[in-house]
């Protein structure tokens, strides 16, 4: 894993844990796991458009969203122990190329989408294709809200959170989704930070959920770990929102890394 071999300007200091989500989803997807997890200093951020407003001006690419977050995470008193799933796991992958300064550690479970082989899944790619990403759109937010809530509960999502999500700002989310996708359509390009001096790595945690479809495979995640020479926990079975489905088993492979950490 990698990191300094200690960190003495950490200790003694309050290190909160923030978690970001992605793409369609709010906040409310992290609730049954914050619920098990070993620490109470939770914070969880909700991109623009997502469960949060959209700021005048706010063009929603890859790289306006990794701005809001370092903005967010500078407002924070840290070092924060930094948790991404989904977009919200690009981010967070970026701050810790680009912002270490601002983390005691990170964990993503979409790192296999730094791969360079990674190809996107096809929702994405019909969301970065013009005409065809629109009428996507329309087809997902355009209809009852109990429907967009139904489809989400069948794809894995808890009832809470799909309703949560249903009934955010359709409109603005679907914005926001477009423009975010097709700001990022050659993904592996960006600065992961494996270029990083190793004094400046943060320890990293690699979330392997084996069943998300979205990511490539569990041989991009692991291959992902390696590269960033980070811990790597295996759920396995589990799938794109793994810590609804088992949060207990979520939960201890987070309270586990920052217990580790703790006792550097």
């Amino acid at each position: 894993m990698a990191g300094p071999t200690s960190v003495p300007a950490f200790i003694g200091v309050t290190m909160p844990v923030v978690f970001v989500h992605g793409v369609p989803e709010t906040a409310a997807i992290w609730e049954p796991l914050r619920h098990e997890l070993a620490r109470t200093d939770v914070v969880r951020l909700s991109p623009p458009g997502f469960g949060a407003a959209v700021p005048d001006g706010f063009g929603a690419t890859a790289d306006d969203y990794l701005r809001w977050l370092v903005a967010e995470l500078e407002a924070i008193d840290g070092p924060i122990d930094l948790v991404g799933h989904d977009w919200g796991g690009c981010h967070v992958q970026r701050v810790a190329a680009t912002r270490p300064d601002l983390i005691r550690s990170w964990c993503n479970d979409v790192a296999g989408c730094t791969d360079p082989d990674y190809v996107w899944h096809d929702l994405a790619q019909t969301w970065q294709t013009p005409g065809a990403g629109e009428a996507a759109i329309e087809q997902m937010f355009g209809g009852p809200a109990e429907d967009l809530a139904a489809g989400l509960v069948a794809a894995g999502m808890t009832t809470a959170a799909a309703e949560a999500t249903a009934n955010a700002d359709g409109a603005e989310m679907g914005r926001c989704i477009l423009a975010l996708y097709r700001s990022a359509t050659d993904l592996p390009a960006f600065d992961w930070g494996t270029g990083l001096p190793q004094e400046q790595r943060r320890p990293g945690l690699v979330i392997n959920a084996t069943e998300d479809q979205y990511v490539g495979g569990p041989e991009f995640a692991h291959r992902a770990a390696e590269r960033f020479d980070a811990r790597e926990v295996v759920l396995d079975g589990l799938g794109h929102w793994w810590m609804m489905q088992d949060p207990k088993r979520g939960a201890a492979a987070l309270n586990d890394f920052y217990a580790d950490l703790d006792n550097r």
